[in-house]
């Protein structure tokens, strides 16, 4: 197939979704596909047109301004998808390159699919601007209506989308490299930077460090936790406008900033227990790779914890519900996981053991295998359309 992948993240960004979307390049590629990569440029890189890849202008996105968004216009996508057909359009991301490239895939008769990976409205909460909620979900509606098939992470968040009017949506979870993220990276050298003895117990949050994703609720859990729990470390792995606030605010919790690939992988199993107090995520693939580790998990019964994770038989799961209420069941999780964290123990087995039948081959094929079916249902459709 011929296939036009759109997307607004992709690395040298360093988040989920760009480097999902990477992999997912990769493997289409692979499998003998053509793949033309639409994003924005960053700053310092040539510009480039091709069939393999075209960089258009793009600009900071305001509440994420390490990230970008794309700007095409319609007419001159359908200008390039003139010179060489598309057998399909995929579009990750629902900015205006997304926007964008959904219509001019419709006005050219183009089939289309998209990913539903962010809450992009419940963000508005977080920012102080929750009157705009309805219209970002309104909004997002509009775009995913255009595609002939909508990609979500999980049953639960399927069935929310329905529940606001989404439709033809199809669920395809996420994968984990176990290779990379595996209990054999634990690093001696690097818990005795954290001053964290073989005996010691050493909690981890890992994400943006922002208000929608939650980490206060980590760090203040630890501090609770701490009272009653000496010796207790916590890490935490990434970085966002929340940082210098939550470092002066935690003197001694250990900031490590951004990771990737093995140095990760050993922050990830260096340490017991992992905190994930994200209520806004659709999926959250730090929780796959933390089960990869295997480390305890506590986390909300939301998302891919709700998915992957049995409560006090792989991981532990907190309830959602009001802020109160939500405070002292994430730490009631916390205290179970840590109390199930010994390194050997039947629950860190298990959590690893569930990541590891989450493989990303298995995903990345039933995903191939669906944008097969897109193509061929909008080819069967355009004949029928002609003959009539």
């Amino acid at each position: 197939m011929r296939i036009a992948y759109v997307t607004e993240t992709y690395p040298p960004e360093i988040n989920g979704v760009a480097l999902t979307a990477e992999r997912t390049v990769r493997h289409l590629r692979g499998a003998g596909h053509e793949v033309q990569l639409i994003r924005p440029r960053h700053a310092g890189e040539a510009a480039r047109r091709d069939a393999d890849e075209w960089r258009c202008s793009g600009a900071p996105i305001p509440m994420y301004p390490e990230l970008r968004f794309g700007w095409a216009r319609r007419a001159a996508l359908s200008a390039l998808w003139r010179q060489t057909l598309p057998d399909l359009v995929h579009v990750v991301t629902p900015g205006p390159l997304g926007w964008a490239a959904l219509r001019a895939a419709r006005a050219e008769g183009i089939p289309a699919s998209a990913d539903f990976r962010t809450n992009f409205h419940a963000y508005c909460r977080h920012y102080g601007v929750g009157l705009l909620e309805p219209v970002v979900l309104r909004y997002l509606r509009r775009l995913h209506a255009m595609a002939e098939c909508n990609f979500v992470p999980t049953q639960e968040l399927a069935r929310q989308l329905a529940g606001h009017g989404f439709g033809r949506l199809q669920v395809l979870g996420r994968g984990v490299d176990a290779s990379l993220f595996s209990p054999e990276r634990r690093d001696a050298a690097l818990r005795h930077r954290w001053q964290a003895g073989p005996a010691a117990r050493v909690m981890l949050y890992v994400g943006r460090l922002a208000a929608e994703k939650n980490a206060d609720l980590a760090l203040q859990t630890f501090e609770r936790m701490s009272l009653c729990r000496p010796g207790l470390r916590m890490v935490v792995v990434g970085d966002g406008p929340l940082r210098t606030r939550l470092q002066r605010a935690h003197p001694q919790v250990h900031f490590a900033g951004m990771q990737t690939g093995p140095a990760l992988a050993r922050h990830y199993a260096s340490a017991d227990v992992f905190l994930f107090p994200s209520l806004t995520e659709t999926f959250g693939n730090v929780t796959l790779e933390a089960l990869a580790s295997g480390l305890a998990v506590a986390a909300f019964d939301t998302g891919a914890a709700a998915a992957h994770i049995r409560d006090d038989v792989n991981g532990c799961l907190a309830a959602p519900g009001p802020a109160s209420d939500a405070a002292d069941a994430f730490l009631d999780a916390a205290s179970r996981a840590l109390n199930a964290s010994e390194p050997d123990g039947l629950l860190r087995m298990e959590a690893r053991l569930a990541a590891t039948q989450a493989d990303w081959g298995g995903v990345l094929r039933r995903f191939e295998l669906q944008l097969r079916r897109v193509a061929f249902a909008g080819s069967v459709a355009a004949r029928d359309a002609a003959l009539a």
